[in-house]
């Protein structure tokens, strides 16, 4: 069994926020709140981040939960980051109103504590962050095919994070790696924290089939390693170019993890570097699968 290093324990603690509901595993309701309790349990539950699900089935969660949401007060409780719906008055209210039954042990261990919202100009960008009820994280996603650093920061000066689309289940969802290397660059400078979503199954930079069907395309993914190294290494200052090499890395053997840090080829990240990356800088990922990233980080000997 490998030996878990200090350093892969602290990039990949709580990185991975459960999907399950999106595709390409699109799966309903009681199969995804299933998978999800089941991995809590797990050996490898202290990577598992939130449960992400939209604001229309939000009462749909928790019928579906209900058996299976903690009951002992010193458990702790099912996070769960909600999508935004469209009238943000609602939105507000359901959060307040599912923390509050979710608080006491009886009705099962709950909360909402992020929203995932929308924003394609400055203007709605500060609106989304300022809709969200006090005490819950935003993140907001916008578009970076344009150069983003204005909308990232309004976001930070509202007191919001970003959120990035990485891929899809079609090729063309997937960002150029100069516009990505561009808006982790821009995130970096306005010490902007972000999420990132979609496309990120597996650990470094590959060709693999985008969806589960069996006459699914194929398509070059970006690897989580790829997009959580290049955060951090960018707050060492690399240039563009540089990021964009990371992010395009398909040598799994280039990334090395060790108890007194990370790396990737030359460049360098010891522990503070990563504590610092994943509180302040890069946050999580959504992925519609748990167990496909670890399968894939148990085959690299990270786990």
């Amino acid at each position: 069994m490998t030996e878990l290093t200090a350093s892969a324990r602290v990039l990949l603690d709580e990185l991975i926020d459960y999907a399950g509901l999106f595709p390409p595993a699109g799966l309903d309701m009681a199969a995804a709140v299933h998978e999800y309790a089941a991995q809590r349990e797990s050996a490898n539950a202290w990577m598992l981040g939130r449960f992400i699900v939209p604001s229309a089935r939000l009462e749909q969660m928790e019928d579906a939960a209900a058996a299976l949401l903690p009951r002992d007060a010193g458990a702790a409780p099912w996070r769960i980051s909600m999508l935004a719906g469209t009238d943000p008055a609602e939105d507000a209210e359901r959060v307040w109103s599912f923390n509050e039954r979710h608080a006491h042990p009886a009705a099962g261990r709950a909360v909402i504590d992020t929203m995932e919202l929308r924003a394609g100009d400055a203007t709605a960008a500060e609106r989304a962050v300022r809709s969200v009820p006090a005490g819950v994280t935003a993140y907001v996603e916008i578009p970076i095919t344009d150069d983003p650093a204005d909308l990232i920061g309004v976001l930070g000066g509202a007191g919001g994070r970003a959120k990035v689309r990485t891929g899809g289940v079609t090729p063309d969802a997937f960002p150029a790696p100069a516009h990505l290397a561009r808006f982790i660059r821009a995130a970096g400078d306005a010490g902007v924290a972000f999420k990132a979503t979609a496309g990120l199954h597996h650990p470094v930079r590959g060709q693999f089939r985008l969806t589960y069907e069996p006459d699914s395309p194929a398509g070059t993914m970006y690897g989580f390693l790829n997009v959580f190294l290049a955060a951090g290494l960018a707050a060492q200052g690399l240039g563009l170019a540089e990021l964009e090499a990371v992010l395009t890395e398909t040598d799994a053997a280039a990334f090395v993890f060790d108890d007194q840090g990370s790396a990737w080829r030359r460049r360098r990240l010891d522990l503070d570097d990563l504590r610092h990356l994943r509180s302040r800088a890069a946050a999580a990922f959504g992925s519609c699968s748990f167990s496909e990233p670890v399968a894939d980080l148990t085959a690299l000997h990270i786990l």
